[in-house]
């Protein structure tokens, strides 16, 4: 399976530019079965929604069906939606071709910059299969609770996948956090996030994918918008687990 991560750099609050973006860079690309954004990619972060929610089936929705079928791969990628009941969530994707798709609402929010006075936390895990590989979607902080993402041998996954607006002023904890779950969880982290700036902070990418040896198998350069690819070798992912069984072992 090839898995495509774009590195872009979010306009704020300016989701039809940056939806164009994204949709240049995808489709400039060699053909992927995975297309993977960052967190609020049409908007940048933002801890007050308001003014850039979409409702839960929106325009963003609408547009991610689209180039999943036009690219016959899955869209993954985070916007801030409002439910119908007024609530606002953090929202991930997963978008497949014929238009069916899941979702995941960022569980750990991001009290520091004021996320959880905002947003309604999602409480559910979210596993999706998609062409024999098996995804866990997280969002950004969740990155810090390795609980809440802990690969099970009774329902494991093969690709974690966190999507991010992660600052530069932490980036080492991006890296070194990346390749603590690729390891402890035996197998494909990937972590994709944004370049360049908005009010509160300045975003130096790191978008990687690592695989269950806690080795770099694809990187985008540091401050350019970029799309990176790479292909999950499931073979070499369940030869390891069955020679170092350590999913087996866990409490």
């Amino acid at each position: 399976m090839r898995i495509a991560l774009l590195q872009t750099d979010i306009r704020w609050a300016s989701s039809l530019e940056n939806r164009q973006k994204a949709e240049t860079m995808m489709r400039e690309t060699q053909p992927a079965d995975v297309y993977i954004l960052p967190e609020m990619f049409t908007t940048g972060f933002a801890v007050k929604p308001e003014t850039v929610a979409e409702a839960a089936e929106g325009d963003t929705l609408q547009w991610m069906k689209r180039q999943a079928k036009a690219l016959d791969a899955a869209i993954v990628g985070s916007v801030a939606v409002q439910e119908t009941d007024g609530s606002y969530r953090n929202r991930c994707f997963f978008v497949k071709p014929d238009g069916d798709y899941v979702y995941y609402d960022k569980r750990h929010l991001f009290t520091y910059g004021g996320e959880d006075k905002t947003y309604t936390r999602g409480e559910e895990r979210c596993l999706v299969e998609w062409r024999g590989v098996r995804f866990m979607l997280q969002v950004c902080y969740d990155l810090r609770f390795p609980t809440f993402s802990r690969n099970h041998f009774h329902a494991p996954y093969d690709c974690c996948i966190y999507v991010a607006s992660w600052p530069d002023s932490r980036r080492r904890v991006w890296d070194a956090l990346l390749t603590a779950r690729a390891i402890e969880n035996q197998c494909y982290v990937i972590g994709v996030n944004r370049v360049g700036d908005d009010e509160a902070c300045h975003y130096n990418g790191g978008t990687q994918a690592v695989d269950s040896y806690g080795r770099i198998v694809a990187k985008a350069n540091d401050d350019e918008a970029a799309i990176v690819a790479f292909e999950i070798d499931l073979q070499k992912l369940k030869g390891f687990r069955e020679k170092f069984p350590v999913l087996r072992d866990a409490d």
